[in-house]
């Protein structure tokens, strides 16, 4: 952990924002790995999305999960998220705009620790969905029912960002309502070392885009891209989105980092349990107390987090840094992400070599990956070859970091073994959308109904 000031009660200064976000490095030791992902729930009986209220609901489904041990969390009467304490594994489960159910893992030490409590995870869900006569789709955008179908859960802030987002870009609703990703938070030990990670990790997105694309439907046909989870992103607030490309000039640090949040617009502030509308507000005025939502008051340590959610960078830091780039898809894939990212960021010297792979990649390259990543995946053109000649390389190098690792299971196994998704899709040579469009123009007749019972956990 670097030598920061301790924290005041208010944040107002940059200072205070950049010494909370660098009091996140910690020793390699104490380096951690959270995995997320989303998934869609469906009635099994009719395909139709899962409302929020009702028997068969997705209030039914947190509730029942409330059985394994889970505390329910509530916006008024409405049962939104639930937790568990750090001796009963940590975690929590809470609800995407349009009833996506995520499981945000507790931070793990290793792979096996990750995939384990993925597959609990799921257990406990399938268990519950089988008596409420529901089942989840592993994919990364909604492949049947569009906007018009989509169910709204009953949380404040996404009433808040209902009006807001079309504003801000033509698929910010679709994003919200329609999309679905597997995300892994990783530790940083260091200014020096974060900046390096996420350098490298804006750098590879658009690689993991496409080794994840599973979202090559929309309105019950192909949309034309494989990854439409993805494409939806390019047109969804780009104050608030993009590949960050600032990050790799010079000079480039918390600091820099503190200034373009700071620079994107305000959502809301949290006030006894209530949302605050603060759309398009500043927060620099906030540390001045001269917000209008609540004037005279000045932002706490939890403002300062809640804002820093609102971004959506390809790649994002907090106290950790978070990778965005991936569709949710089938368990491997899920555990799989976890894997790819930890093998090249937490082994030294296979960071070094990743790093110096990237680091003449110009911003137009970069910029070029991730426009053609959701439209062409690993066919997508770079260098004179292609986006699978890097996957290739790039894999490589995430096995031999996790060699270094030798994190066993206790039965002779490492960690290594949770690529072996990815390494069939490095195989064949092909984004995993594709073998779902092989079987959409062939076995499935032109119907994309099958998904839901071919891509279901």
């Amino acid at each position: 952990m670097s030598d920061t000031p301790e924290t005041p009660e208010h944040f107002d200064t940059p200072t205070h924002l950049k010494a909370w976000m660098e009091a996140g490095s910690k020793p390699i030791e104490q380096w951690r790995i959270g995995t997320e992902h989303e998934k869609f729930g469906f009635h099994s009986k009719d395909l139709t999305p899962l409302s929020y209220d009702g028997p068969d609901g997705i209030r039914a489904m947190l509730e029942g999960l409330m059985a394994f041990g889970w505390e329910g969390h509530y916006e008024g009467d409405n049962v939104v998220a639930l937790t568990r304490s750090d001796a009963d594994g940590g975690g929590s489960v809470t609800l995407e705009p349009g009833g996506q159910l995520e499981l945000s893992g507790a931070p793990l030490e290793n792979i096996h620790q990750t995939c384990g409590e993925i597959s609990t995870h799921l257990h406990q869900v399938g268990s519950v969905a089988k008596e409420l006569g529901q089942s989840y789709l592993g994919a990364g955008f909604s492949p049947l029912w569009g906007l018009k179908d989509a169910p709204q859960m009953p949380k404040g802030r996404y009433m808040l960002m209902n009006n807001y987002m079309p504003t801000r870009g033509a698929r910010g609703l679709e994003m919200m309502y329609l999309s679905a990703t597997v995300q892994v938070n990783l530790d940083f030990g260091s200014e020096a070392d974060m900046v390096e990670k996420l350098r490298i990790s804006l750098a590879l997105q658009p690689l993991a885009t496409a080794l994840f694309a599973n979202s090559p439907f929309k309105d019950g046909k192909p949309s034309g891209n494989v990854s439409e989870r993805s494409k939806v992103w390019l047109e969804t607030d780009n104050q608030r989105t993009g590949m960050l490309p600032w990050v790799f000039e010079e000079g480039f640090g918390f600091e820099k980092y503190v200034d373009y949040a700071l620079d994107v617009p305000m959502y809301f502030v949290v006030r006894n349990g209530a949302y605050i509308n603060a759309l398009g507000m500043s927060f620099r005025d906030f540390m001045d107390a001269k917000l209008p939502a609540l004037p005279g008051e000045k932002p706490t340590k939890v403002d300062w987090e809640n804002h820093l959610t609102t971004l959506f960078p390809e790649a994002r830091v907090k106290r950790f840094i978070e990778m965005r780039g991936a569709d949710s898809g089938p368990t491997q894939s899920l555990c799989a992400l976890s894997a790819f990212w930890v093998g090249l960021l937490y082994d030294a010297d296979t960071q070094k070599q990743v790093a110096a792979l990237v680091a003449d990649w110009t911003a137009e390259e970069r910029m070029a990956l991730r426009l053609g990543a959701p439209v062409t995946g690993l066919a997508t053109p770079f260098r004179g070859g292609t986006l699978l000649d890097v996957a290739r390389e790039v894999m490589v190098l995430s096995e031999k970091g996790l060699r270094a690792r030798a994190r066993s299971d206790g039965s002779g196994g490492d960690e290594t073994q949770f690529l072996a998704y990815l390494q069939a899709v490095v195989a064949d040579g092909r984004s995993p959308a594709m073998a779902l469009l092989d079987k959409y123009h062939g076995p499935w007749g032109g119907d994309v109904r099958p998904i839901f019972q071919e891509m279901k956990f």
